[in-house]
């Protein structure tokens, strides 16, 4: 039951990493900070002081980037690959208890795939904001995006197996949604 709620966990994490990059590493910080959260051995890092304030600033930058138009999708091209080196990183530094060997290929394939879904899916959606709008609705989907990060990170922390769930229910709702869009009418 440990292992599911450490695996349910990381690929929470990961998914909020996902919509933005530091917001769950943020999250952790003070999670860990307060006691709610067990950070694996060599990720106590994440809950020190200079990585508070490294994260506030960092969190800071990329929410603040990302209500200026023309810069969220430049930085959608950076965005992707790291969203998918971050839901690594999160994903292994709380997946507890199991083999090394075992936590990094989980948290490769599982933890980066999910982040990447998910950060492939906000790029699709500011994509279709940025030609249904002109970039006029992108800030609230930057808002979105944002709120998604916070809420998804803490459920991930608060209840694993029902974020895991909803992350599920997202993508698939996603995913039958473009393939809609694909089909002829």
């Amino acid at each position: 039951m440990e292992s599911l709620l450490s695996v349910s966990l990381g690929l929470g994490i990961a998914a909020a990493c996902g919509f933005r990059i530091f917001v769950p590493f943020l999250v952790m910080n003070l999670a860990a900070r307060a006691g709610y959260l067990a950070l694996g051995d060599s990720f106590e890092w994440i809950a020190s002081t200079p990585a508070l304030i490294t994260l506030i600033v960092a969190t800071t930058l990329e929410v603040g980037a990302y209500y200026l138009p023309w810069l969220d999708n430049l930085l959608d091209m950076v965005a992707t690959p790291a969203a998918v080196i971050a839901g690594v990183v999160a994903s292994a530094a709380v997946f507890t208890g199991m083999d090394p060997y075992l936590k990094w290929t989980l948290a490769a394939i599982a933890g980066g795939s999910v982040a990447g879904a998910v950060q492939v899916a906000t790029v699709g959606i500011r994509q279709a904001s940025l030609l249904g709008t002109g970039g006029l609705g992108n800030p609230l989907v930057s808002t979105a995006e944002a709120a998604g990060s916070v809420v998804t990170a803490v459920l991930a922390i608060l209840v694993p197996v029902f974020a895991a769930a909803l992350i599920v229910v997202v993508l698939l709702f996603v995913r039958r949604s473009r393939t809609r869009v694909r089909q002829p009418a």
